[in-house]
């Protein structure tokens, strides 16, 4: 970087910005950390390589100034602060220009705990799995409850049609991802975000790219709980047994949920009725009554018993907690129904890691137990596209009648050899009786789905990116003159 890194005694908020610019501003985070800094009254302008809808269009509704492509001219203005995406790699001209101008930088997750948290009630949801789910119904129900909570989280929460609000109560939730901060601070963006009360759902082996094993990923949980104050709680699912171990570094009381006896809460008589589920909250061996959520699977139930512990925690009364997780309306991209055309059924889910994947299709095939479910897989995430998961994609398929795996897009770091193989995970599904191909890109996959579907068929679309709009692209197909 010319000679220089960035200074570390700059890694500070100045105490009164009036203009801060974020590098990298169209990410969904940046650019709703964006939103709400404009709300709160500061001039905000933003920079990133790709400026594209949705994004674009969002940032330009409101206002703020967008430069298309990285460059040191972004940063003429000198701006008060320099918010750095984690996008942002030491290279950036922007990043060197900023090193050079001495101005004063933030990562997001600082800049959101330095501008939201201070003051406030900060509910973290964090965990492998879930997280964006819980974290939703956590803010939908308490906006129900009156509670005006602030959150961010990282999926469209359906009840507020985005996924960033400023929040005039005094809790805000955050989903509390382990994925690191920025460049210049490899550490878990939860560690920047002050819980009060938490919520851990699952901790098991993710982020390949980043973490070198389970042991890392347990020292950066075990540091996150270690920052609960003995005043807050943690509510912990303790059916997980790495979960469970790690509870024992809270300083604070820990609130057990799952399914064992030993849960202070737990999840009892569940039934699936089509997309939604009932069951018995059980608290301290108490059956309190029937909770209704409009979600499918076991593991919703989950979070959602998640959220009422912690609620009741609070002090909300469990009857108001119910009903507004009754009210829920989604989270775009987990279990989406993105369109019924000629009967057939096309749902949209983020799943990526191998247990999101099985608890995602087991909830689907409960949904729909006489349908045919046919599973179209994106290998996206840095972890799905390396051979650590291998095996274990095979293990996951079980409750699809058909998977249509596309080839991931090759990792330029890492030899072949290293890397996942959809013709591998095809096979090792066709060896066990399961009708599984792989296919070289989204325009194959198409093909293969315009002579495969037929009246009664869901599609479950399984993916982090946008897959080349292959949801939308499929509904058009399916809806063209025979």
């Amino acid at each position: 970087m010319s000679g220089r890194l960035l200074d570390p005694a700059l890694n500070r908020a100045p105490d009164h910005p009036r203009h801060i610019h974020l590098i990298g501003v169209c990410g969904t985070g940046m650019a709703a950390l964006a939103s709400m800094l404009q709300e709160r009254g500061y001039t905000v302008t933003g920079s990133d390589q790709n400026v594209y809808p949705p994004m674009s269009d969002f940032l330009a509704r409101l206002g703020i100034e967008v430069m298309s492509g990285y460059a040191a001219a972004n940063l003429a203005a000198r701006p008060d602060l320099v918010v750095v995406g984690n996008v942002v790699r030491i290279t950036n001209p922007e990043a060197m220009e900023l090193a050079r101008l001495g101005l004063p930088y933030l990562s997001m997750p600082q800049t959101l705990g330095h501008f939201f948290l201070e003051g406030k009630c900060s509910l973290v949801v964090a965990g492998t799995h879930g997280k964006t789910t819980t974290s939703s119904l956590l803010a939908t129900t308490l906006h129900r409850l009156g509670a005006g909570p602030g959150f961010m989280i990282g999926g469209l929460v359906e009840a507020f049609g985005r996924n960033a609000r400023v929040g005039e109560g005094p809790h805000f939730v955050v989903e509390g991802d382990e994925y690191d901060t920025a460049f210049f601070n490899k550490v878990s963006k939860f560690q920047h975000y002050r819980p009060n009360c938490a919520i851990l759902t699952s901790v098991e082996f993710d982020h390949a790219d980043i973490f070198p094993d389970l042991a890392a990923i347990k020292a950066s949980f075990t540091e996150f709980i270690g920052r609960i104050p003995p005043t807050g709680a943690l509510v912990a699912c303790l059916d997980d047994p790495v979960v469970a171990a790690l509870a024992g570094a809270a300083h604070c009381p820990v609130i057990g949920y799952g399914s064992g006896a030993d849960c202070e809460w737990q999840l009892a008589d569940l039934h699936a009725k089509g997309l939604s589920i009932e069951f018995t909250a059980v608290h301290r061996g108490q059956p309190l009554g029937r909770c209704t959520l409009p979600m499918p699977g076991r593991h919703n139930g989950l979070n959602a018993l998640a959220v009422i512990a912690l609620l009741h925690h609070l002090g909300f009364a469990f009857e108001a907690i119910v009903a507004g997780l009754a009210s829920f309306e989604g989270v775009k991209r987990r279990q989406q129904i993105r369109g019924v055309v000629r009967g057939v059924t096309v749902i949209d889910d983020f799943a990526h890691h191998p247990t999101a994947v099985r608890e995602t299709l087991h909830a689907l095939r409960l949904a729909w137990p006489g349908n045919r479910l046919i599973v179209v897989f994106e290998p996206r995430t840095n972890s799905s596209r390396r051979a650590v998961f291998q095996a274990e994609y095979a293990r996951v398929f079980g409750d699809a009648d058909q998977v249509l795996i596309r080839e991931h897009v090759p990792l330029d770091t890492l030899p072949m050899s290293e890397q996942f193989s959809s013709v591998r995970l095809a096979a090792d599904l066709a060896a066990q009786g399961l009708a599984a191909q792989a296919f070289p890109d989204t325009e194959a996959i198409l093909v293969a789905l315009d002579d495969l579907c037929r009246e009664g068929d869901v599609v479950v679309i399984l993916s982090n990116g946008g897959f080349d709009n292959i949801h939308e692209r499929l509904l058009m197909q399916l809806g063209r003159p025979a």
